[in-house]
């Protein structure tokens, strides 16, 4: 009896998609009729094989440009006609998760974006079965894999291209010290710094770029790794190879440690940030607007306290930068200035691009006095939008 009523099972999807052998005179080709009768639409499969390509493994662009991923699909033998295809793009995001997110489902010339990606994004279609996805303002948030999936009937195939951000990592802490960040306030702390918390292989990228930091941080995947370039005893000892430190995956509200935080250009966003210092544990500074700028050293005839450092930015119509804008503005842009000065997190901070005698290690880098009494006296670096 339950052998029967498993074939019965079995039999009853086939029999209600109705399935019939199509003539003779073509091998191999069936016609099927969709479950819509009314519709009395038919889907014919010959011998003809879908083929679906992405032409690129990965894609680089920076924040606030625009990106093609490339997708095309062909059959084998070629149609004497062009089909009406399902093209779907779906993005996994760099930052974590195992669930897909949809972009974009076109059918024909009618297509539907989602929310997330609303206004940004379209099909190429430069040819007949060109399938690329055209991604407009590409934003931090949008690195990650994407994939695109063309159905054709019943055939489904599918190709991946990664989105890669130019930019680069540094290292964040909380103003406290070393090792106070549970996750979820490591990522609002990149957050505020104009950037997002660094993934694994943002961190590779960087390390075998020089980044050396022996403190242990957070990243996308909510793991915890440090990297080395030149290895000593403290960061894991003597006798390992220059690396990728890893202690593997942590709990993300009672573990704290600091985060590496992926900057990718001189772009903010426009909100109130909060900021820690030792004077006010929840000041408020407001940050600039998304647009690109510039950073620059500021200094109107005196030195300054924290306070006036940002009454000078706003009276010279910007903003304070952020430790995120800092660093991009040292990699993208050369910013190279020997003198310390506030920052809108309540850091003091210099760049050096060529390194010189009283102007600290003989390696470029953004050098960092920590946060100091809000009081004390020093110059500013001010983040101008639009600037040319």
């Amino acid at each position: 009896m339950v052998l029967l009523q498993t074939l019965e099972l079995v039999l009853v999807p086939l029999v209600f998609l109705d399935w019939t052998q199509a003539d003779s005179s073509d091998d191999n080709n069936f016609v099927y009729h969709s479950f819509n009768r009314k519709t009395g639409k038919e889907v014919y499969f010959n011998s003809e094989k879908l083929y679906i390509n992405s032409t690129e493994a990965a894609v680089t662009a920076h924040e606030g440009g625009n990106a093609t991923l490339p997708c095309m699909f062909w059959y084998q033998p070629e149609l004497e006609s062009i089909r009406e295809v399902r093209i779907k793009w779906s993005w996994l995001p760099a930052t974590g998760g195992t669930l897909q997110k949809d972009v974009l489902v076109a059918v024909g010339s009618k297509s539907r974006s989602s929310e997330e990606f609303r206004g940004r994004v379209r099909l190429r279609r430069d040819f007949p079965r060109d399938a690329a996805l055209l991604l407009l303002n590409v934003q931090k948030s949008d690195a990650g894999q994407f994939v695109c999936e063309v159905v054709d009937g019943l055939e489904d195939r599918s190709a991946t291209v990664d989105l890669e951000l130019q930019g680069m990592v540094f290292p964040y802490q909380h103003p406290k010290g070393r090792y106070f960040l549970t996750f979820e306030a490591a990522q609002q702390a990149c957050e505020s710094q104009n950037s997002t918390v660094a993934t694994l292989s943002q961190l590779m990228e960087s390390w075998k770029e020089g980044l050396d930091w022996c403190n242990a941080g957070w990243l996308a995947d909510r793991s915890v790794k440090y990297p080395i370039t030149q290895p000593r005893g403290p960061c894991g000892g003597l006798d390992l190879a220059p690396g990728i430190r890893s202690y593997g995956r942590r709990q993300l509200r009672q573990q704290h440690f600091d985060v590496f935080c992926f900057t990718s250009s001189l772009q903010g966003l426009s909100w109130e940030a909060e900021i820690w210092t030792k004077a006010c544990r929840r000041c408020i500074v407001s940050l600039p607007a998304s647009m690109s700028g510039k950073v620059y050293y500021h200094q109107p005839g005196h030195k300054m306290n924290l306070q006036e450092a940002g009454l000078a930015c706003r009276l010279d119509g910007a903003g304070m930068a952020s430790v995120g804008q800092m660093y991009a503005a040292w990699r993208f842009q050369g910013l190279d200035h020997c003198a310390a000065g506030w920052l809108a997190d309540g850091s003091v901070r210099y760049a050096i691009t060529n390194p010189r005698r009283n102007c600290g290690p003989s390696e470029p880098g953004v050098r960092s006095f920590g946060f100091p009494r809000p009081h004390d006296k020093h110059g500013v670096y001010c983040y101008k939008e639009n600037v040319q």
